[in-house]
């Protein structure tokens, strides 16, 4: 069974209260979907940073993002090489200074061999103009990379 790093983005459009952009109700409902239809066929997998992130904000939506977290495997964070990785990819440009975090989740699925990471942060992680640079610096680091994807390429609508 394939793995899959979920990160907070996913979550957070899981949970989030309706919205009048169509794009995100358009990604809400490929997250939801792939969620409840799709997420039994991986092993699901998140990191502490993804329950710190979750924890943060509004109190209720909080503890909804927190009960969607429940009971699924954390990977270690501890590994030096998380946080050197993460260097790198900010060092090297690849992500902004402000999106240590990001920089983090992708070290973490990196470092755990993880298959998939899913995200719709389109910003910074799942960037189509660095996600090149991102895999070749990851190697070149003795990583895996995973491959960065969003729900909808999970999806029968891609």
């Amino acid at each position: 069974m394939s793995n899959v790093y979920v990160e907070t983005s996913i979550v957070g459009y899981l949970t989030a209260r309706s919205h009048k952009d169509v794009i995100f109700q358009a990604r809400q409902e490929l997250t939801r979907l792939w969620w409840h239809a799709r997420r039994e066929q991986y092993e699901i997998v998140i990191s502490q940073l993804v329950i710190d992130e979750a924890g943060a904000g509004d109190k209720k939506a909080a503890l909804e993002r927190l009960d969607l977290l429940e009971g699924i495997p954390l990977l270690d964070t501890t590994d030096p090489r998380i946080d050197t990785i993460a260097d790198a990819l900010l060092a090297s440009q690849l992500l902004p200074e402000k999106a240590r975090s990001d920089a983090e989740h992708v070290a973490t699925a990196a470092v755990h061999s993880v298959e998939y990471l899913l995200t719709w942060n389109c910003k910074h992680i799942a960037n189509a103009e660095t996600l090149p640079r991102v895999y070749r610096l990851l190697t070149e680091m003795g990583c895996s990379p995973p491959l960065i994807v969003t729900p909808e390429e999970f999806s029968e609508y891609a």
